[in-house]
């Protein structure tokens, strides 16, 4: 994979309530576009997607020449519901050129993911708990929904878990199967995809898979060599580890972690979760004690040992990416209002701080390009 040339961040634009009541008043402008050095890691401005509205999850098809960007909202065009935008990318200077909007068919939509041929987007409408397949037309813009799947049913906790909340969309290397971590069933959902129909359905072998209750799951993304995945819960700040089989879709666990000191005794949820390109760590963050937990995967049997906690230097990380080479660690520190390079160490999987901070309003999603 070639080294990249650009990092897009999502922001919050407008006020935004989160399941927890919280309301976030949106202070980004968009799509922020940096140019990026991939010697030094050195960030500089390249321009703003403008006029999008809450961007804040990003996703590149597999040939990178289109990103889709949620739109995460409660209304859309007069009806209950969020949306996808679809952007051509201009590869010279990161410039992306508007393509169209389509409904998700459901409210929040919080994370997408294009599937593997390029085919089709996958959606996760967080407030509605549902999923939404967008087909991908030849110009890279997206057409009507092609399927739409609701949740059903609830979990211990009495305000985070009464209803249904998609959280994210992980697909297989084989584009076979779709993992959609389930915060308010404390479920994983397993669906077969047929991306030339834009279709899903429930795994026969596995529909879902349970983690213990009252653990909010958040995300999951499978390990390099395709036997592992990773499971970051928000509300209990752990991580699952399990053994996947391919050829099944099912997910089989290997053991539970905390994402946390154990002397911490505040309040602290989890977000993302992400492993090294060389399959060597695991990464996931915490908002609340603000740092990036790091553990070494051991490559045999998938389990994990503490490497330990980095400072994000901001408040609330949000998202954070790797660079596709593995060097460079970007964190979006949603509350502070800043974006933070760290170079990571190849052999221990720590994170030291590079140069200076990017001000930013409100990000809560980067890429690397």
């Amino acid at each position: 994979m070639p080294d990249p040339t650009f990092v897009y961040v999502g922001t919050y634009t407008d006020p935004i309530r989160f399941g927890t009541g919280q309301v976030l008043q949106g202070k980004g402008r968009g799509i922020h576009i940096y140019r990026f050095d991939h010697a030094t890691g050195e960030l500089t401005e390249a321009g703003v997607a403008e006029r999008v509205v809450n961007p804040s999850y990003l996703a590149f098809d597999p040939a990178r020449r289109f990103l889709y960007a949620v739109n995460e909202m409660k209304e859309f065009q007069g009806k209950v519901g969020g949306a996808v935008s679809a952007f051509r990318i201009d590869p010279l200077t990161g410039g992306l050129g508007f393509l169209n909007i389509k409904a998700t068919h459901g409210t929040d939509p919080c994370h997408l993911m294009v599937d593997r041929q390029g085919r089709c987007v996958l959606v996760a409408n967080f407030a509605s708990g549902s999923v939404c397949v967008l087909p991908i037309n030849p110009d890279g813009s997206l057409g009507d929904a092609s399927d739409v799947i609701q949740h059903e049913g609830s979990s211990v906790h009495p305000t985070r878990q009464t209803s249904p909340h998609a959280h994210a969309i992980e697909i297989d290397a084989a584009n076979r199967f779709v993992f959609v971590p389930e915060l308010g069933l404390d479920k994983v959902m397993i669906y077969e995809l047929d991306s030339a129909r834009g279709k899903l359905s429930p795994n026969p072998r596995q529909p879902f898979v349970t983690v213990k209750p009252g653990a909010g799951p958040r995300q999951l993304v499978m390990h390099p060599n395709g036997r592992f995945a990773y499971l970051i819960n928000e509300l209990d700040s752990t991580i699952t580890a399990y053994r996947y089989d391919p050829a099944t879709g099912r997910l089989e666990d290997i053991v539970t972690v905390p994402t946390l000191p154990s002397d911490f005794s505040s309040v602290s949820t989890c977000a993302e979760v992400q492993v090294a390109p060389s399959g060597k760590f695991l990464y996931g963050s915490n908002r609340g004690h603000d740092s990036i937990v790091v553990y070494a995967i051991d490559e045999g049997s998938g389990s994990l040992t503490l490497v330990g906690h980095e400072d994000t230097r901001g408040r609330i990380p949000r998202n954070f990416a790797i660079s596709p080479t593995g060097a460079f660690l970007a964190v979006a520190n949603q509350d502070s209002n800043n974006l933070v390079l760290f170079r990571v160490d190849p052999g221990s999987g720590h994170l030291t701080q590079l140069g200076r901070e990017i001000r930013v309003g409100t990000p809560v999603c980067v890429r690397f390009f």
